[in-house]
């Protein structure tokens, strides 16, 4: 369990420097842009390592249930993922998806965290999925904030073009079948449909 907080704190710590301007401009004046990429790069993967090791060590202790979830949230949670693979692909396909969404990975990972809070009631997994879907709210209420004093008063809509939608939208809903088929099962240990 405490790898898994450590990374948490780790990882966390590391995508919220972003909502603090000042200290990354500071992060960045003394090492560089690259450097300060390298570097967090760096960071953000050891802490999801320590997530995702910490994760399984938890589950596999058999940490507390929290709350038996209904069977009927497993497919809420199944309809609820199937944007989440269109948004992740939309965040670096710009379309119509990706202007209207204006941060598509954000929404992704919030709609992941919050599906996953429905059909999972351990402790192990209400603490990784409460901690991302926490981070999506903070960074996307961070980067409203953020994004008119960068842009001088607003963001520009930028209409990408629908061959990327397509590509957001077909690409995502494969990966979708892909991982309910067998790929949830295959990295996560834990099969879709039973």
């Amino acid at each position: 369990m405490w790898i898994f907080v450590a990374g948490v704190v780790v990882f966390f710590a590391t995508h919220l420097l972003p909502t603090a301007p000042a200290l990354r401009e500071r992060f960045v004046a003394r090492l560089g842009d690259n450097g300060y990429r390298g570097l967090y790069s760096l960071v953000a993967f050891v802490g999801l390592v320590m997530i995702i090791w910490g994760y399984g060590e938890w589950r596999t202790a058999g940490p507390a249930v929290l709350y038996v979830p209904p069977l009927w949230t497993r497919h809420l949670t199944m309809l609820l993922m199937l944007p989440v693979f269109v948004l992740l692909i939309a965040a670096y396909a710009p379309g119509r998806i990706k202007a209207r969404t204006k941060h598509p990975m954000i929404l992704a990972v919030k709609i992941w965290a919050f599906a996953h809070l429905l059909a999972n009631g351990d402790a192990a997994s209400v603490a990784l999925f409460g901690a991302f879907l926490a981070w999506g709210v903070i960074d996307r209420i961070s980067l409203k904030r953020r994004t008119p004093a960068a842009t001088g008063g607003g963001a520009a809509v930028v209409n990408g073009s629908a061959r990327n939608d397509l590509i957001a939208i077909v690409g995502g809903l494969l990966v979708y079948a892909l991982f309910v088929w067998k790929v949830h099962t295959w990295l996560i240990g834990v099969p879709v449909l039973m």
